[in-house]
């Protein structure tokens, strides 16, 4: 193996270990009909209808106009759908873009035995237990026939399986642009502010990128103390010692390989 090729995968080899240590688990299960699918650059199909929190059919071409961030949920869920959307008002509260007006979040219970009433619960009770009261007018709730969830699911790559009255399925958010196309997905039930930012910046502007949740949280932790998200000293002091370990011993390979050169 070429010396550059060695030297390129012990980096990436260190990278991926630092990530493995200190990232979120991934979000595909055993099960391969259940998991997030990555879609990126896809666009969703806008003639999908869905029903508001006020019982009213509209078409996802008539409610996007600006970056819209999606989440699938089932409201009577007993698992992540609570602990997702307690994510979802708590990273809206922290984020200084103003939801409404630099972007949307639309909720969509992927159920179809659901209806709008219940939908309409649910935004209240989230609404009420956050600082930015003037987040319903930015954060909708839907439900939806089988039809046109299925096909706004299988556009996101949101793969979910039903188990008797429940289902199993993932959680994420997925940041669409304005013309439906899709750019980034936000794993888990719990979101960096910084991150959900920039998903929502970047999607302003069309462009399409890798989830980077593990990067991020390997360097980040956040201090309740301070309410704001601090570096991980701990971490990061030991992803630089092992980053330095391989300096070190690339360096002392390439002195060797020189010496040996010379001595020939």
């Amino acid at each position: 193996m070429p010396f550059i090729m060695k030297l390129f995968y012990l980096v990436s080899v260190s990278f991926v270990i630092s990530i493995t240590m200190y990232g979120q688990p991934d979000l595909q299960t055993d099960n391969d009909d259940v998991g997030i699918e990555e879609q990126l650059n896809d666009t969703i199909p806008l003639d999908v209808t869905l029903i508001n929190e006020n019982g009213e059919p509209q078409q996802l071409s008539e409610l996007i106009d600006k970056p819209t961030v999606l989440s699938f949920v089932y409201y009577r869920c007993p698992g992540i759908c609570g602990p997702l959307m307690g994510g979802i008002a708590d990273v809206v509260d922290k984020t200084d873009l103003q939801i409404g007006t630099d972007y949307q979040v639309f909720t969509i219970s992927f159920d179809p035995s659901e209806t709008a009433p219940l939908a309409k619960r649910k935004k209240t009770n989230y609404i009420n237990t956050m600082q930015n009261k003037n987040a319903g007018n930015g954060w909708y709730f839907f439900t939806g026939d089988s039809t046109n969830i299925s096909r706004l699911t299988k556009a996101t790559g949101f793969k979910y399986k039903q188990q008797g009255n429940d289902f199993l399925h993932a959680g994420a958010l997925i940041a669409v642009t304005e013309h439906g196309k899709i750019t980034r997905y936000v794993n888990g039930t719990s979101f960096l502010p910084f991150e959900f930012k920039m998903a929502i910046i970047e999607t302003s502007k069309g462009k399409a990128g890798p989830t980077i949740n593990k990067v991020l949280q390997l360097c980040f932790q956040y201090d309740p103390a301070g309410q704001r998200y601090v570096l991980n000293i701990t971490r990061v002091a030991g992803t630089i010692i092992m980053i330095a370990a391989l300096g070190i011993f690339l360096t002392l390979t390439i002195r060797r390989r020189k010496k040996q050169s010379a001595n020939n």
